[in-house]
């Protein structure tokens, strides 16, 4: 899970600073990825940042970064152009390699796919590349500046307003794009495509264009009813997700050390309200609130757990008991329900006061052959639980100091 963001600064080819966050998980990295943002986006667009957050809750370290002249970065964005933000890449590459460990996973969001598609052979390390909403070609981002191609053509340069803001574009930015020939060999490394259908930025079309061309290990993804800059966080999670289980399979991950200790649970806040990753001996749990309080939905809520626990607890225990008196019980269904309710319509509870919590279990006990007996003793043998005791009974929790 993400443990914190580190601000950190490096240089790109021409000395000046880039900024950029790297995302740490809980423990030791299984690997290093670099996000290269979109078009005239940065490294705090919500698709980056989101993404970036996921893949470290999946236990990457993420470089994300600002391209030059972008953000928090140093530099003049109008002389930069897409063969630049190649280098800048390579540069955080560099960064990564000299400071920790160079990275294997590249993930590039619209025209930072097709830079990561570019940069890639000149990382040797890499052994995987995703791409999401990515044209086929960096010259389709020049429909973005037709407004001002007259002026450029003309002058040399011109404005274009792009997302609301105003960016100078040069001449050599257009030449760059369109002289630019994407290869399609990126060697034994592993490709994902991922794209929308609905995408009305870039189309669908460039999806199947880079499948085609790109030689090797590859596999494609539909993110079915995105958009294009992935504004909708579920979209966002889906998307790491996927990269994260597809690259278990194409990314050497270091070993991750997790407490194996039996009884003892580690909780630790992920830099995103509410989501936890809960580790339990070698277990990784999620922990988090529903999308009702803007949260990432990334696990079961505290008191799902809580009532989940008691329903583990009673079928668990059901299943003992069955098997010690050999009864023939097939399988056992727990279903709970937590809610708070005022005490004072609480008929047989002590307090009469304010709010109490009430769970409602509902145990469903499949087996043809149980007598009636035996299906009144299971149910008997339910409340003797040991959560359901613990819950009923009384419980102390002390906080240990450092």
């Amino acid at each position: 899970m993400h443990a914190r963001t580190e601000r950190i600064e490096f240089t790109n080819g021409e000395g000046e600073k880039l900024a950029g966050r790297l995302e740490w998980p809980v423990g030791e990295p299984s690997a290093f990825a670099i996000f290269a943002h979109c078009f005239t986006c940065s490294k705090d667009a919500r698709a980056a940042v989101d993404i970036s957050r996921a893949l470290a809750a999946e236990g990457f370290a993420v470089l994300r970064f600002d391209f030059t002249g972008l953000g928090n970065s140093e530099g003049d964005f109008a002389n930069t152009h897409f063969s630049s933000n190649i280098q800048d890449l390579i540069s955080a590459a560099d960064h990564l390699r000299e400071h920790h460990e160079a990275p294997r996973l590249l993930i590039g969001h619209s025209l930072g796919g097709a830079a990561v598609l570019a940069a890639a052979k000149d990382i040797d390390e890499v052994e995987a590349i995703a791409t999401i909403g990515a044209p086929a070609d960096p010259g389709h981002v020049e429909h973005l500046v037709s407004g001002a191609i007259e002026d450029i053509e003309r002058d040399g340069e011109g404005t274009a307003k792009i997302g609301g803001r105003e960016f100078k574009i040069k001449k050599e930015f257009i030449d760059d794009i369109k002289s630019f020939e994407q290869s399609g060999d990126i060697g034994k490394r592993a490709l994902l495509v991922m794209h929308s259908p609905v995408d009305n930025v870039v189309g669908i079309e460039n999806a199947e264009q880079i499948y085609k061309r790109v030689r090797g290990y590859k596999s494609f993804i539909t993110l079915a009813g995105a958009d294009h800059m992935l504004s909708n966080k579920a979209d966002a999670k889906y998307a790491a997700e996927v990269i994260a289980a597809w690259s278990d399979r194409y990314v050497t991950k270091n070993e991750q050390e997790l407490p194996t200790e039996e009884g003892k649970v580690t909780v630790t806040e992920i830099e995103r309200p509410y989501t936890n990753r809960v580790i339990a001996r070698q277990h990784q749990l999620y922990a988090d609130e529903p999308p009702s309080a803007d949260a990432l939905d990334m696990g079961p809520s505290p008191y799902e757990y809580l009532v989940a626990a008691l329903g583990a607890c009673t079928s668990m225990t059901l299943r003992m008991y069955a098997e010690r008196k050999d009864l023939p019980l097939d399988r056992v269904t727990v279903h709970l329900e937590h809610d708070k309710v005022h005490a004072k319509d609480c008929e047989d509870c002590e307090t009469t006061e304010g709010k109490i919590d009430v769970i409602r279990k509902h145990i469903v006990i499949d087996g043809d052959d149980l007598t009636d007996d035996q299906r009144t003793r299971l149910k008997e043998i339910a409340e003797k639980c040991p959560v359901n005791k613990t819950l009923l009974g009384e419980i102390k929790i002390e906080q240990v100091e450092d």
